[in-house]
């Protein structure tokens, strides 16, 4: 049985310059990938009616679907809908129940007069199905060529979502045998990417075809993710299982967690099952461990709040720095982060609180310390554990490595003190 590949094709001169980040060929790959479909390429181009055309001929000559997001609107740089019609040799046509819906969503529920504009929402070219959008004024489409299914979609990522939902997925069984695509990540922490390929090399040489082995390095931390396709759900997994135990085997020693989840969830998981809490003291990471760890459902069982002690007086009056502390040896040390972490601590009753402070850059660096030079304290009602970092990136991802950094550290003193 062959495997089943997908293109996915984003349209827009916003994607290009950076102006709007493409959201739409992420959810979609995860959704495909969900289903089955291997995800051969993805392309972004402008708003170029050569450039489209090109990306068409490209995918409908390399994989079994497209699906397109973009240019459906009803300005004059919406140039999609034309574009397939010309490409599938139809011409345009009013479809009567986009024009209903259309009408509808102007006359009942924005009431606003529906101009000319909008009414041309409704056509579509001959040669299609379309795809009803109950989320927006654009439908759908889906064209074929060439075995090839084609379908394109808004690029409101809402509305693509709902077309997704209400109309491809629903239908990938049908269209085609697709098999199964299973993954198993764990996430490692305290060595290089480099180091772990070596330590894990002969694991990798021995795997099946039919099973890969991929290196997500970030912040410090390295993802492995074994990832398999077949036809038959039961054997694959019962490998992969197989696989994946022998690779946390071989990485024992550094292993955070064996899912796909990111190092807040970790912590959050560890407190929870233990009914312990935590605090943050931050300073140069201005409340972003803050953010991480209150950012999913449920955090407020372990986390408590937290003292972003920015400038140097709030660390004396909130956090108990002394002031010649902060006069001697900086705000940037080991004893400010140690006082910082003990004051939270004792502040917010906790039994787990974590202090920050550093140089995140672009200024702020002395002849002593550098730029991305970072002091970050953990610490239990029992014990605590500082240390430093030297980070070398710009601001933005020195506060990111910071706070995945702090977190880690904390993850350690939890399962220490299990």
């Amino acid at each position: 049985m062959k495997k089943i590949y997908a293109s996915i094709i984003t349209i827009g001169d916003e994607l290009l310059i950076g102006q709007v980040i493409d959201t739409n060929s992420s959810w979609i790959a995860q959704a495909l990938n969900q289903a089955g479909i291997l995800v051969k390429n993805r392309v972004a181009v402008g708003d170029n009616r050569e450039d489209i055309w090109q990306a068409l001929d490209d995918a409908i000559s390399k994989t079994d679907l497209v699906l397109i997001t973009g240019g459906l609107g009803p300005t004059a740089d919406d140039i999609t809908k034309p574009l397939l019609c010309d490409y599938f040799g139809g011409k345009m046509v009013m479809d009567q129940a986009t024009l209903d819906h259309v009408t509808l969503i102007f006359e009942r529920i924005l009431k606003r007069p529906m101009i000319e504009r909008n009414r041309l929402q409704a056509q579509v070219p001959d040669v299609c199905t379309v795809l009803k959008n109950e989320k927006g004024t654009a439908p759908g489409m889906l064209f074929t060529k060439q075995d090839t299914k084609i379908i394109a979609m808004p690029g409101v990522p809402h509305e693509m979502k709902w077309i997704m939902r209400n109309h491809v997925l629903p239908n990938i069984p049908h269209w085609y045998q697709t098999g199964f695509i299973e993954h198993r990540t764990l996430l490692t922490a305290g060595i290089g990417e480099s180091f772990l390929a070596e330590k894990i090399k002969d694991f990798e040489l021995a795997l099946p075809p039919h099973i890969k082995l991929a290196y997500l390095p970030n912040y410090g931390m390295v993802r492995l993710r074994l990832s398999a396709w077949g036809m038959a759900l039961e054997p694959l997994n019962e490998t992969l299982d197989n696989l994946f135990n022998q690779l946390k085997n071989n990485v024992l020693d550094y292993l955070v967690t064996d899912k796909d989840d990111p190092m807040e969830v970790v912590v959050g998981q560890l407190l929870t099952n233990r009914q312990q809490t935590v605090a943050t003291a931050e300073s140069c990471t201005g409340g972003y461990i803050a953010h991480l760890l209150s950012k999913h459902a449920g955090s407020s069982v372990f986390f408590k709040g937290s003292i972003i002690a920015y400038a140097n007086i709030i660390k004396e009056q909130l956090l108990n720095v002394p002031h010649e502390t902060l006069m001697t040896v900086g705000a940037v040390s080991q004893d400010t982060v140690t006082q910082m972490v003990q004051a939270v601590l004792t502040t917010m009753n906790t039994d787990y609180a974590i202090a920050v402070s550093g140089i995140m850059g672009p200024g702020g660096a002395t002849d002593e310390k550098a730029v991305g030079l970072v002091w970050i304290a953990v610490a239990s009602k029992d014990r605590c554990i500082v240390k430093d970092f030297q980070f070398r990136f710009d601001r933005d991802r020195n506060i990111e490595l910071t706070a995945i950094n702090a977190l880690n550290l904390l993850r350690g003193l939890i399962v220490d003190n299990s």
